[in-house]
């Protein structure tokens, strides 16, 4: 595996997730594949979850690991060709990316959408440039379009904890006071449509996701019609992906909020988000606190996503 952005990279879901639950199992047993081999992480935004699972995950394989946060403890970059290099940015991506992949031997990138150019956004224009220019494999940590460790550790989650061969599983939007990107939602409609499940997208109007993610899921604009008989609740908010609202908040009607009322519809669903998560904004207390929230074990298998993926890549360096 040269690089994981998406799904489709990282082979058929079902050995995916075997290999992840093997070494659930036994986290430490392919020390020998991370031997002398170096991980370097790049932060072009903020993160918990991302860095600390994907670090913890490299040293339970044996890597040495490097973190660069980019906008705090290194030269302000250049990400745009053809530019004259007049004002704050002292380095261009074009050199930064052949240096830094000189010190490593797989790339971890982290850089969210402007949510101000949603062409350039949905290009992937720093992603990309790794790609293209490092020669090293890439793993994606989030990026304007897609989270795919979050998308598959949630993907092991529900494998973990479902008790249908077929469970209903809906992706609920939800307010949130600030703008947000729709790569969450994207990457979760993605690995969601690579599976047999019942796969249901809610949300107000205007919150349509691109088609290209949302797949031959069912889109339901009533939220109670949705959560019928579903067997687990993603919550997650988005801004708005149609033009000309691209990266605009429409509305944080708190109707939309889970309640406990609104899981009383569900068939004892669990709750899942990706966190961070707002109180009482995207879910209530009662729900989140309650005995079936499984947002720590989702949270707790972002490891064991990281692990598998850094495993399999280099199985093949």
């Amino acid at each position: 595996m040269k690089k994981f952005t998406c799904v489709n990279d990282i082979g058929s879901w079902r050995k995916a997730v075997r290999d992840a639950l093997e070494i659930k199992r036994n986290k430490f047993a392919y020390k020998h594949l991370g031997q002398d081999k170096t991980l370097l992480m790049l932060f072009f935004n903020s993160s918990l979850r991302t860095r600390l699972s994907t670090q913890k995950a490299a040293m339970n394989l044996g890597m040495n690991v490097m973190v660069l946060d980019v906008n705090q403890g290194a030269w302000k970059l250049e990400t745009e060709r053809g530019v004259i290099m007049d004002g704050d940015k002292a380095e261009h991506l074009l050199e930064a990316i052949p240096v830094m992949a000189s010190y490593c031997d797989i790339i971890g990138v982290r850089s969210f959408a402007s949510l101000t150019d949603k062409e350039a956004d949905y290009n992937e224009k720093i992603l990309n440039q790794f790609i293209d220019y490092s020669g090293r494999p890439v793993i994606s940590m989030e990026a304007a379009t897609r989270h795919p460790l979050q998308s598959f550790a949630d993907l092991i989650t529900i494998e973990e904890y479902k008790t249908k061969v077929r469970p209903k599983v809906v992706l609920t939007w939800a307010p949130h006071p600030k703008a947000l990107p729709q790569a969450v939602p994207n990457s979760f409609c993605e690995w969601m449509n690579a599976t047999d499940y019942d796969f249901v997208i809610t949300h107000p109007h205007g919150y349509e996701l691109d088609p290209l993610f949302v797949g031959n899921a069912k889109v339901e604009y009533d939220r109670d019609k949705a959560f019928e008989g579903a067997d687990f609740i993603y919550a997650k908010n988005w801004s708005a992906y149609a033009d000309p609202n691209y990266g605009k908040v429409l509305s944080t009607d708190k109707s939309w909020t889970v309640t406990k009322e609104a899981m009383a519809l569900t068939d004892n669903a669990y709750f899942m988000h990706c966190l961070p998560v707002r109180r009482n904004m995207i879910v209530a207390d009662e729900v989140i606190d309650s005995s079936r929230s499984i947002v720590i074990p989702e949270a707790a298998n972002r490891e064991i996503s990281a692990q598998t993926v850094l495993a399999k890549i280099l199985s093949d360096l």
